[in-house]
């Protein structure tokens, strides 16, 4: 047909690159029911640099491992109050970053909260899929491996 784009499918969740945040692997819920993008972040600091108000914040980027830490700087674009999935209301600073999903990267919003209980290290909301990605529920991992493990 002519004028449609061809859309990747993605699986309930994806292994995904945050190139820009030196994070070459973190395991994504894809998750339609959130509008925003979501990052596991801790220790978060805001500062001024050169007037542009920035965000110093550690990731754990591995689930149920937080002996690995990442240290990540990043331009604030927003603040946002942001009610989660059990009806609780956050105000979150939002950043802007580039996210590589199988061949494909693109800039994203993503919210900064800890995570530290929840199953996944990030979200994938559908503003960050919209007209790119179909997701089928019963696939896994559709876009690329998980990283290597050392054994």
């Amino acid at each position: 047909m002519r004028g449609q784009t061809i859309k990747t499918i993605l699986g309930w969740r994806e292994w995904v690159e945050l190139p820009a945040l030196g994070i070459k692997a973190i395991k994504a819920k894809v998750d339609t029911g959130a509008r925003t993008s979501v990052l596991h972040a801790f220790s978060v600091e805001t500062f001024v640099d050169a007037g542009t108000n920035k965000a110093r914040f550690g990731i754990h980027p591995l689930q149920k491992r937080a002996d690995i830490e990442i240290y990540c700087v990043a331009d604030v674009v927003d603040e946002r109050w942001v009610t989660d999935s059990g009806g609780h209301g956050e105000l979150r600073l939002v950043i802007m970053t580039p996210v590589t999903v199988g061949d494909s990267t693109w800039p994203i919003e993503v919210t900064l909260t800890n995570r530290d209980t929840m199953g996944f290290r990030m979200l994938l909301g559908r503003t960050a899929l919209k007209h790119r990605f179909l997701v089928d529920p019963d696939a896994s991992y559709r876009s690329r491996n998980g990283p290597s493990r050392k054994r």
